[in-house]
Order: structure tokens, then C-alpha cells, then sequence
């Protein structure tokens, strides 16, 4: 078989059902399964599987177990020769996983391979990412960016063909499954974010790599999977701070931190700032500013 489609759900039935269907659609020219492991969704997931798509292998949790754990079950029993993580608010266009596959396939050391995420317009999200340095944390990313694109690629530019990058978004992305076997699966210590940075790194240490095939194309509702409360981001400090702790850890660790908290600060002044210029009135900035002071309790609270 070439492909397993892993899918982790929680509470997205409908969303689901568009990613699901956007498979079966598009991915005809190849041999393929699909398996969704559902995280305890109280909104009917796992009936709709059974009724609409029985074609479907479902995984069903008493509980939700996070990204990591949760595609660990699907790797588990997947038969593919590649897993493809997408998420229920992903949709492939056609011919996306075509292009993945026969770069993967003529890319014997291609552990991962990503396209070039959408948003509803059309217009380019972020599809890959660069490991976490003290560099990165301190620097203005988009700055990076543009003073060093052949170091840090971004959206920004249109690139010819494939390129080698650090690590892909985990919304779409496809994993050569003797790589997945090489490096143990996702570290499920991360119950949400980071685990494909996590794997990214592990597998570049044992001489994979990661690319990104920039004319395949997903439409990615982004955050619609996962929200936007402050909860969502305490799990992503959460997940940082595990990652630069395991493969760094010592003075490197404690610099990155207090990087780390000093612009969560800053970000913090400047969104204080913007509520009292606009005397509270601006609903979007207060709603910022109560996210940062949420993120800064959990930070001397809990970490």
C-alpha cells in the first residue's frame, strides 16, 4: 500500500467529513487507507464514521490523548509505506499527494515531505518552520526571513521546485514510514504542538531530511481544529519549553527561557499599551492582552 491517511479528530465532525471526502476525491491514482483516531468527541464523530464512511478504520479513545499520542495508535497499525498526517481542517487539492509521494519516492533519504498550506482565499500560510534557537527566539522571524532566505525559506518567495527546510507544519504532512520506524514514533510527551519539530530534529540527527514540495497544494482552515483560547497557547509555551529542555537543556535552556518570557513581556506592555490609547473600546486588543496575562500567570503558576 502507498499511503496512510491519519487523521486525529476531536469535535470536528463536519470538518472531518470535507477532509475526508477531499481524500477519497484526490488520491484515486494511488493505493491508500484511512484511519482517524477520535479523542473522545462527544459530537457524534464516531457515528458519522460508521454511517457515511465504513470504509474508514476508526480508532475511538475514552479520552483525549493529544496530537502525538494520538497518531502514534494510527502508526501503530498503519500499513502504508507513508503515513499522511492531515488535519480535519486541512483539504487537499488535486494532485497534492501525487506530487508528495513522487518526490518522496525519487528522494530515497526524504523522511518527511510537506506542500504549501492555503488559506480559504488562497493566499500562502506558513507550511514549514525552523528549529527554535536563540537566534530565532530573539530575532523577529519575518526579519530572519528576509535577510537570509536561503537559510530561513518562507513564504515570502516562490520557489522552482522542491527544497530542503528544517521541519513542516504538522496540518499536511507525509512521513516515509522506515523513518517513522528509525526515530520510535512521536515523542507523546507533547500532548499538542511541536511533536513534528520533536521528530523533524530526531530524524535530521540520524542523517534524514525534510522538504517541501511548494506546488502541492492544502487548503488549511487554520486554528480551526484547535481554536484560539489561552489555553491553546499555554500548550504551544508548554511544548517549546519541553523541546529546547530535551535537546538542549543547561545554560542554553535557562538563556532561551528568559528570552522567551522577556518578549512574552514586552508583547504584553505593547497590548496594555493599545487597550488604554483606545480606552478599552478595541475588542481585539483587549482580548490579546488577556490571553498574555493568562500566559504570564501560567508561566509563574505552573511551568
Amino acid at each position: 500500500m502507498d499511503i496512510s491517511f491519519i487523521i486525529v479528530n476531536w469535535n470536528t465532525k463536519d470538518l472531518l467529513q470535507d477532509c475526508l471526502n477531499s481524500i477519497i476525491k484526490t488520491s484515486e491514482a494511488l493505493t491508500y487507507e484511512i484511519i482517524v483516531v477520535d479523542n473522545a468527541s462527544s459530537d457524534g464523530s464516531t457515528a458519522m464514521l460508521a454511517a457515511k464512511y465504513p470504509q474508514v478504520k476508526t480508532i475511538a479513545n475514552k479520552e483525549n490523548r493529544g496530537f502525538g499520542a494520538a497518531n502514534n495508535q494510527g502508526f501503530a497499525v498503519m500499513q502504508g509505506q507513508y503515513a499522511l498526517l492531515i488535519n480535519t481542517d486541512a483539504v487537499l487539492t488535486a494532485g497534492a499527494v501525487k506530487k508528495m509521494w513522487t518526490f518522496a519516492e525519487a528522494t530515497p533519504r526524504a523522511a518527511i515531505v510537506c506542500g504549501q498550506l492555503l488559506n480559504a482565499d488562497g493566499s500562502k500560510q506558513n507550511s514549514i518552520a525552523s528549529f527554535p534557537t536563540l537566534l530565532t527566539l530573539a530575532t523577529n522571524t519575518s526579519l530572519l526571513e528576509y535577510l537570509f532566505p536561503r537559510k530561513y525559506p518562507s513564504k515570502r518567495y516562490e520557489h522552482a521546485g522542491p527544497l530542503e527546510v528544517d521541519s513542516a507544519i504538522g496540518a499536511c504532512m507525509m512521513i516515509r514510514k522506515k523513518a517513522l520506524d528509525d526515530v520510535s514514533f512521536f515523542d507523546d510527551r507533547y500532548f499538542f504542538f511541536f511533536e513534528e519539530t520533536d521528530m523533524a530534529y530526531a530524524m535530521r540527527r540520524k542523517d534524514w531530511r525534510v522538504y517541501q514540495v511548494p506546488d502541492a497544494l492544502i487548503y488549511h482552515l487554520q486554528g480551526q481544529s484547535i481554536g484560539h483560547r489561552a489555553q491553546s497557547r499555554i500548550e504551544f509555551y508548554r511544548s517549546r519549553y519541553q523541546f529546547l529542555r530535551k535537546w538542549h537543556g543547561g545554560a542554553h535552556y535557562r538563556a532561551a527561557a528568559a528570552v522567551i518570557f522577556l518578549r512574552l513581556l514586552a508583547n504584553t506592555l505593547l497590548s496594555s499599551v493599545g487597550v488604554l490609547f483606545t480606552l478599552g473600546l478595541a475588542d481585539g486588543l483587549r482580548k490579546k492582552l488577556g490571553v498574555y496575562v493568562q500566559i504570564i500567570q501560567w508561566h509563574f503558576c505552573s511551568r
